[in-house]
């Protein structure tokens, strides 16, 4: 019997991810890419990459669900879904309990509270700003000379987190060079930052209600400082999935599944 699999493509701002699941919604195939200046292109490039390593032809794909960005332009998916619908299914189909997502990316941050059946019940969403993004963790990380995925563990050190007053990231930045340049303790100027981002956030989930179970997706979950000061800062445990920048793919494959048996 010829192996059924369903694509799950999401092409975000900064990176591009695909997965592939068979039947029984197990993983057997994925990959991550830097979408650069062609995220259309890493997208197809990846498909292949991840048919090839599965060893199976482009004929085995019953169904597939691209999301992201760049899903208007993508064009070799059989639907489309948007990534508020994908995080809430992949995140729903992970941790069955989850009833908030809370995903931060590279360009956006969004909290998304869904129901029993990882419906979308509500929704807000920050793309008009960098501050509380990954972006703006990436900036902030470069002004302080550390690689973004030292920040949390940095500002993880602090005895006394500074206040950072800015929210828009070219004061911000100008603010933690500021601190620096008097002699603060870079630590101490990391965790200002972080709590400033997690405030963000919370501010954002505030308008939608942050009901427990929480989970965090997107490549910022695996910030250490981001979900330790969200947990802090919430009085909640926060849950963090396996693979939490893959979730919105692999609700993007789940989607291609049930499309595929015919649901809507």
């Amino acid at each position: 019997m010829t192996k059924r699999a369903y694509l799950g493509i999401d092409i975000g701002s900064l990176t591009v991810k695909v997965i592939l699941i068979d039947e029984q919604g197990r993983v057997i195939g994925r990959a991550l890419a830097v979408a650069g200046y062609g995220g259309q292109q890493a997208a197809k490039d990846l498909v292949a990459a991840v048919l090839s390593d599965a060893g199976l032809a482009r004929s085995a794909v019953a169904g597939s669900v691209v999301t992201g960005y760049g899903r208007v332009t993508f064009g070799e998916a059989d639907r489309e879904v948007s990534e508020i619908s994908c995080h809430a299914r992949g995140a729903s189909f992970l941790i069955p309990t989850t009833r908030t997502v809370i995903d931060v990316g590279g360009q956006d941050s969004k909290v998304i509270r869904i129901d029993q059946r990882g419906r979308v019940v509500d929704f807000a969403m920050n793309d008009k700003c960098a501050a509380g993004t990954g972006r703006f963790l990436e900036v902030m990380a470069n002004a302080l000379g550390l690689a973004v995925e030292e920040l949390g563990r940095v500002a993880l050190v602090s005895a006394h987190p500074l206040t950072i007053s800015n929210t828009c990231t070219v004061f911000a930045e100008s603010e933690a060079v500021s601190h620096l340049a008097r002699g603060a303790a870079r630590e101490d100027v990391a965790s200002g930052l972080i709590q400033a981002v997690s405030s963000r956030v919370l501010g954002l989930a505030a308008r939608v209600g942050l009901r427990p179970q929480v989970v965090f997706t997107g490549g910022v979950a695996l910030n250490e400082g981001m979900l330790t000061e969200l947990r802090r800062q919430s009085g909640l445990e926060i849950l963090v999935p396996p693979d939490p920048q893959m979730v919105g793919a692999r609700g993007a494959a789940l989607f291609a599944r049930q499309f595929s048996a015919g649901g809507s």
